[in-house]
């Protein structure tokens, strides 16, 4: 048994050499060597100068610069720590590595604990599972937008309005499907103007910057009577005053659902009603880079709410010695965050909770100016 585990390792050691060699035309790059290696921690400042450079980071004080340098080098351990706690994803120095684990979800997460549903938030229907194909990406039939990033305006600070891109992904897939239009609608109207509160908790409300639940946002929409485009309505990553122009909605509500905790209706639900709002613990999406993502231990408290786009068969995981199937997740980081703004995670035992709380949305086609 320790042989067989000695050789995995060693398979899993080459076949990730090799493919980071294929990847990268600079080594330095795509700064993976310091968590496979510790005596890579040596060169750390050389490593922290080329994540400043890469990243465009800069600091007001030689004391600021000095504590991100001590949060970086902590942040390789960490990184080396979820390589070896999840070995089929590649994980390593991203534009989060100058942040705590507390910085860092803080800014960057901002999804509320569900207490209750909404009053018109209904049960999703169970659906056929026998024709479903083996591998399906809405993103092939022009459903969904390029990936955005919820902390675009970086000298403003960050913002946790991770839950609004989710709920907008979603009605953005389900308008295409109802007009055959894929229109970008606005984040920011429902961080400035959605506060749909739980009527059980007192405070229990979406709150901009300070986080929300998609289902809450589908409820706001519905009441409300739309979104309007991005572009009419654009993001400012701040929480702001509400200055909605129902004149000028492009898209709305028609009802939403939970989809039940079952890996194949979940897939169901995604071929047929469109991309779907899930939430997700996302611990190891700090340091992720590419690859499938299926830890060994981890919490399935979300977090982080996110969109579900597509599912792949399988896909290769060396360490294990075999395929397995996937979730597509569109992210709200930009492009310069894992696998260009999107993240693989395992489709088996509800993994960081991503089969919890999923949410499908219907659209109706509304008259714009």
């Amino acid at each position: 048994m320790g042989r067989y585990s000695l050789l995995s390792l060693l398979l899993f050691a080459a076949v990730a050499t090799a493919v980071i060699s294929d990847q990268a035309t600079d080594s330095d790059d795509l700064l993976i060597r310091q968590v496979v290696d510790d005596d890579d921690l040596l060169n750390a400042e050389h490593h922290f100068t080329k994540f400043k450079t890469k990243f465009g980071k800069t600091y007001d004080t030689e004391e600021e610069h000095n504590h991100r340098f001590a949060v970086f080098k902590s942040n390789l351990r960490r990184a080396k720590r979820h390589a070896k706690l999840d070995p089929s994803a590649v994980h390593g120095v991203t534009k989060f590595s100058d942040l705590t684990p507390r910085e860092f979800r803080r800014q960057f997460l901002g999804l509320k604990r569900r207490l209750r549903l909404p009053a018109d938030a209904h049960k999703a229907p169970i659906l056929p599972t026998n024709n479903l194909p083996e591998d399906f990406d809405w993103r092939d039939k022009g459903a969904v937008t390029g990936v955005k990033d919820q902390a675009l305006f970086d000298d403003q600070g960050a913002c946790g309005s991770c839950w609004s891109f989710s709920a907008t992904g979603a009605l953005e897939g389900a308008h295409f499907l109802a007009t055959g239009k894929l229109e970008s609608l606005s984040e920011q109207q429902l961080v400035d103007c959605d506060h749909v509160c739980d009527p059980e908790e007192y405070g229990a409300c979406d709150a901009g910057c300070n986080g929300g639940l998609m289902n809450n946002a589908f409820e706001y929409i519905l009441q409300s009577g739309g979104v309007q485009r991005e572009k009419d309505y654009p993001y400012t990553g701040r929480d702001g005053k509400c200055h909605f122009d129902k004149s000028k909605v492009v898209a709305s509500v028609s009802n939403f659902s939970v989809v039940s905790l079952d890996t194949d209706q979940i897939a169901a639900n995604l071929v047929h009603n469109g991309p779907l709002a899930v939430a997700i613990n996302a611990v190891y999406m700090q340091t992720y880079i590419g690859g499938v993502s299926c830890p060994y231990i981890c919490g399935k408290h979300q977090d982080h709410g996110v969109l579900l786009v597509g599912y792949g068969a399988d896909e290769y995981a060396p360490i294990r010695l075999k395929k397995k199937p996937f979730w597509i997740i569109k992210n709200s980081w930009g492009e310069n965050w894992g696998e260009n703004g999107y993240y693989k995670i395992c489709r088996v035992r509800n993994i960081c909770g991503v089969e919890s709380e999923v949410s499908t949305v219907a659209a109706i086609s509304t008259s714009s100016n």
